[in-house]
């Protein structure tokens, strides 16, 4: 488990991350988004020990990770700005990673160069931006650390070579409970792999929340009344998030029990009705507007 509490870290007069907490349970995919400045990279880069907290503490299984090889040896780092040896090639940057990471897996680093159709003997530095990537993910697989810190990963990468990287880290995490935590600017990217999400907005947390727990107390419903209803009266006691009607159909966003939010509705006897699923980009939108944000003006 990761820990985080109360963390901070300044440039300057610049306040890059202010007094983070979070807590990033094994076996999870952890999803941190932000605009670009919110403090993403600074502080994944804490999460890797390359910068020291300036206040509070960060713990990888109980440990401080800040100059502390023991704990640097439980992730692998990928990051947005990539960096490779000068003229080296992927076949030296595998045996370069055979002796930092005890359990690096060099079959499988073979095996996923051919299947990424990547030259192990080409100089890394004639890759193009995408390669670069797909190349950082593939040694930070077979790193087989316990967690991967990924900093704008899918950035760079093509349709196809971004559902290849999502499918590898699920079969990771479903053989090994390897713990993947994923900075990025993109709601939509980490929609489909996300476990939890947390949204940084000016250095600090504004949201961060389970999905499952969040899909299952806000729903969306699609209904037409036989007539003219008062929708307050309907829904009494239960939280309406937002209400939108055009013409005859309502679309209703509400929170709460969701056979409870049904049986409300089926009293009125409507004509039609229906419960749609929410997308990440709704619920964060639904999320952050409670407390007084609009997320659409922060990362959409």
């Amino acid at each position: 488990m990761i820990e985080a509490v109360n963390v901070s870290k300044y440039f300057d007069k610049i306040k890059a991350v202010d007094q983070v907490t979070a807590t990033i349970k094994e076996g999870n995919v952890f999803g941190l988004v932000g605009t670009n400045g919110a403090g993403k990279s600074t502080f994944i880069r804490m999460l890797a020990g390359i910068l020291k907290p300036d206040g509070g503490t960060i713990k990888i299984d109980g440990m401080e990770v800040y100059e502390n090889i023991k704990a640097k040896e439980l992730f692998y780092y990928i990051s947005d700005d990539q960096y490779f040896f000068s003229n080296a090639t992927p076949e030296e940057l595998k045996k370069y990673y055979q002796v930092i990471y005890s359990n690096f897996d060099s079959d499988r680093f073979n095996t996923l160069m051919k299947q990424f159709e990547l030259d192990r003997k080409r100089k890394i530095n004639t890759f193009s931006k995408g390669m670069k990537k797909q190349l950082s993910v593939i040694c930070g697989i077979c790193a087989n650390t316990k967690y991967i810190f990924c900093d704008e990963t899918f950035d760079g990468l093509d349709p196809v070579m971004r559902q290849a990287v999502k499918s590898i880290f699920a079969k990771e995490i479903s053989e090994r409970n390897m713990t993947p935590i994923i900075a990025s600017h993109n709601l939509r990217e980490l929609e489909d792999i996300c476990d939890h999400v947390g949204l940084l907005h000016k250095g600090g947390i504004l949201l961060s929340k389970d999905l499952f727990d969040m899909k299952l107390s806000i729903h969306k419903i699609q209904c037409v009344f036989q007539k003219e209803v008062d929708i307050k009266q309907v829904f009494e006691g239960i939280e309406l998030i937002k209400i939108d009607k055009r013409g005859n159909l309502y679309t209703i966003t509400a929170r709460g029990n969701c056979e409870e939010i049904t049986k409300r509705i089926e009293q009125t006897k409507p004509i039609f009705s229906e419960v749609l699923p929410l997308t990440l980009e709704e619920i964060f939108i639904s999320e952050t507007e409670v407390v007084g944000y609009d997320i659409k003006k922060l990362i959409l």
